[in-house]
């Protein structure tokens, strides 16, 4: 499977290019923006095309083009305002999923964030985010794509454990960035994620057991 992965140069992004690498099943083409970053995913033997969250759709379809499957886990940062967040975190989402859909391919996996769905769980401190996410995750769930929401708890850098809890609601918890790209591996691999939306914390389940149990 080729998996177009945007938001390539995150750290998400980048477990997840090299979990797919070593899969010998998959190929990571990784989305990024700057000819340094395609430099440096090429020098790993990661495909990468260049195209911009903020620029056409007919752009992005291009990039999406050959892919069988496209993850959004782009963000646009903790340093950035509400406006950069939802020209990124909604409107580059929204425009991702019309491009998969141009570029006729089925299957989307979105990274969200723990509790959106809920208004009344949005972050006090920053709720544009929370409605970025919850707006653009209502419109993939209307896209008519073949789709997967995961909404991990707080990122941690920590090594992965393979182990995690996901259900449609958990409360609050972390989860290492490492097991996220592993979900998101796992879910490509698993058609019975297709149509889920899921909170995901570190847990005792394998990742495997848990999206099967969903």
């Amino acid at each position: 499977m080729n998996v177009l992965i945007i938001g390539a140069n995150g750290q998400i992004g980048r477990h997840l290019a090299r979990k797919l690498q070593e899969s010998n099943k998959h190929r990571a083409i990784a989305m990024v923006r700057k000819d340094d970053q395609k430099a440096a995913f090429e020098s790993q033997g990661v495909q990468a095309v260049l195209a911009d969250l903020e620029g056409t759709v007919d752009e992005m379809a291009r990039a999406v083009e050959g892919a069988d499957a496209v993850v959004f886990t782009a963000g646009s940062g903790g340093h950035t305002g509400a406006d950069k967040t939802m020209m990124i975190d909604l409107d580059g989402a929204i425009k991702s999923m019309e491009a998969a859909k141009q570029a006729g391919v089925r299957r989307f996996i979105m990274v969200s964030a723990i509790g959106v769905h809920h208004r009344e769980l949005w972050m006090e401190s920053a709720p544009y985010y929370s409605a970025a996410k919850h707006y653009a995750d209502i419109w993939l769930e209307h896209s008519g794509l073949d789709y997967t929401i995961i909404r991990p708890g707080g990122l941690t850098n920590e090594p992965g454990t393979g182990k995690v809890a996901a259900a449609v609601d958990l409360d609050r918890g972390q989860i290492p960035r490492e097991d996220v790209a592993e979900a998101i591996l796992a879910s490509l691999e698993n058609p019975h994620t297709i149509g889920k939306a899921f909170d995901m914390t570190s847990g005792e389940t394998s990742i495997e057991q848990a999206l099967n149990a969903l």
